[in-house]
Parts: structure tokens; C-alpha cells; sequence
């Protein structure tokens, strides 16, 4: 067999991925390369660690983006595509969980290609203060699910500065 056969392009004749080659097996494992790749490094821009597979995007799923000031904590997750009743929230021992499942709308067997994620997924963020847990605020909306979470005042009164040893 020569290598010709084997490599569908070469140094004088590149060869562009056409549906004629698409499934060239060269091409598949490039294909499957450049994914296994973008797997493992999607989350380093985030400064969240990922993990092999599948479950790279379940580290990093869904997005969130956090914002803390003096009075709360809000917390902004993208969730699109799925509906109210799919999502759950917890908060347990200053740790929000948000967790739920999208699930596809379409047949598998009919699927040729997805970038999709579908699926269970949960997120744990530790929030690092005590919470007024009878003032929480969630609101899902377009995709967007913002809870709200007040800082319990009382203990952030009871702050008591530490003096150094010399």
C-alpha cells in the first residue's frame, strides 16, 4: 500500500475536506484530534480546570458569571434552551448548587454532527459568606437564570480585626 493511498493530500496537491474525502479515514482522525483538543483546553481561558472527555464541558457548564459586592452576591448562569422545571437550586452550608438536565430534542440516530451539550450537569459555587436565606431572589428568564443572594448584615457586623504578634 503506498502512502498515497493512505494520506489524502500531500505536498504538492492539497487536497480541501470535501464531502468526497469527509470520510477518509486521515480525516476522521484529524477531525476527532482537533475535538479531543478543544476539549481539554476550552476551560484554561476561564481559569476553571477541565477534564478529559465529556466531562470537560461538565466542569464548565453552564457559564456563570459572579458578582459580589457589600449588600449580595448575584450570580448569572446561562441556560440556554431549557425550561424552568429542569433546573434546581440548593444552598447548603454557604455552597449554591445549581443543577438539571437538557435534553436533546431530536432523535440520535439521526444526528450526524452536534456541538450541543445535552445532559445532567451541576455546578457548585462556595459563596464564602452567611446568607439571609429567607431574602434569596431566582429568577429564570430567556435563558438566563439570576439568583441573588443577600449577605446576612448581622454577621458581617461581628467582623473582628486580629493584631500581629511582633
Amino acid at each position: 500500500m503506498s502512502v498515497r493511498n493512505i494520506v489524502p493530500w500531500g505536498p504538492r496537491n492539497a487536497v480541501p475536506a470535501t464531502s468526497e474525502n469527509a470520510q477518509h479515514p486521515v480525516m476522521s482522525l484529524q477531525r476527532e484530534m482537533n475535538r479531543l483538543f478543544d476539549d481539554v483546553f476550552r476551560g484554561f481561558d476561564t481559569g476553571f480546570p477541565t477534564l478529559f472527555g465529556s466531562d470537560a464541558v461538565r466542569a464548565t457548564w453552564p457559564r456563570l458569571e459572579v458578582t459580589d459586592d457589600d449588600k449580595e452576591v448575584r450570580i448569572v448562569a446561562e441556560l440556554p434552551g431549557m425550561d424552568k422545571k429542569d433546573v434546581e437550586l440548593l444552598l447548603d452550608d454557604g455552597v449554591l448548587t445549581i443543577r438539571g438536565e437538557k435534553r436533546s430534542e431530536n432523535e440520535d440516530a439521526k444526528r450526524q454532527f452536534s456541538e450541543r451539550y445535552y445532559g445532567k450537569f451541576e455546578r457548585r459555587v462556595q459563596l464564602g459568606y452567611d446568607i439571609d436565606e429567607d431574602n434569596i431572589r431566582a429568577n429564570y428568564k430567556d435563558g438566563l437564570l439570576e439568583v441573588v443572594l443577600p449577605k446576612n448584615q448581622d454577621t458581617q457586623s461581628r467582623v473582628k480585626r486580629i493584631t500581629l504578634d511582633e
